[in-house]
């Protein structure tokens, strides 16, 4: 794992089943924080709200086009709305043809891969176009009553007070703070941080919500609230109760 892809969040927009685990697999054993999306839609949605560091896109999904969802990223404003339009993107697709590279090209893709593909060059592609697109301009900071995230430096301070947190901790209070005051269901929240599919068994999100209630439990404040039978979601503490 190298220090680039600890810091790197990546979103997959991609419906084949197969492939998707197959990448958020290999990205993660490969120390990429993933994000993953099945349709155009759900893809934007996290493109609004987690502000990923890079976009692997496949163009022919149920909802619609690939490319769509593209030129949908490199027109957005990059000042009243939350996606950022110099995104770096890699497109991902079956079509192979001279006249859809052009095209992908065209609507703003910075490198364009076709399927069937090899994982290894896959790898060095997206390590290229990072290392061709960084220092990206900085994105606003997400602040939440006393507490402030800052997505470039992936930093937290609660009162100017830096709070230190690992980083499934982090992408966990960054996804909660997407929406403050909104219940995220742990279905929600396993597959949007973790990767799951299905929530099965697992500990994982509340032994990491828990951590992080913890360190953000400073004088009184009570950010991270559990909803029974639900989920979780984010307040802008201090608030009455244990």
């Amino acid at each position: 794992m190298t220090d680039a892809a600890a810091t790197t969040t990546i979103l997959v927009v991609e419906d084949d089943d197969a492939t998707r685990t197959f990448l958020a697999d290999n990205l993660l054993a490969d120390g990429y924080e993933l994000i993953v999306a099945e349709t155009a839609k759900d893809g934007l949605r996290h493109l609004e709200y987690k502000q990923p560091d890079l976009l692997v896109l496949d163009l022919a999904l149920p909802d619609g086009s690939g490319l769509d969802l593209l030129a949908a990223v490199r027109a957005a404003d990059g000042v009243g709305g939350r996606i950022d339009p110099d995104l770096p993107v890699i497109v991902l697709t079956g079509r192979a043809g001279a006249l859809d590279r052009v095209r992908g090209f065209e609507r703003g893709a910075d490198d364009y891969v076709v399927k069937p593909f090899s994982y290894p060059e896959l790898l060095g592609r997206v390590a290229a176009v990072l290392r061709r697109t960084r220092p990206r301009a900085a994105q606003g900071r997400v602040r939440v009553g006393d507490l402030e995230i800052d997505p470039p430096s992936r930093e937290v301070r609660l009162r100017g007070a830096r709070i230190e947190l690992s980083q499934k901790e982090y992408a966990l209070l960054r996804a909660l703070a997407a929406d403050p005051t909104r219940v995220f269901t742990k279905d929600e929240l396993l597959r949007d941080v973790w990767g799951f599919r299905s929530r099965g068994a697992t500990r994982t999100l509340d032994s990491h919500a828990c951590r992080l209630r913890r360190k953000l439990h400073v004088g009184g404040d009570r950010f991270v609230v559990n909803v029974w039978g639900v989920g979780y979601r984010l307040i802008d503490g201090p608030v009455a109760g244990p």
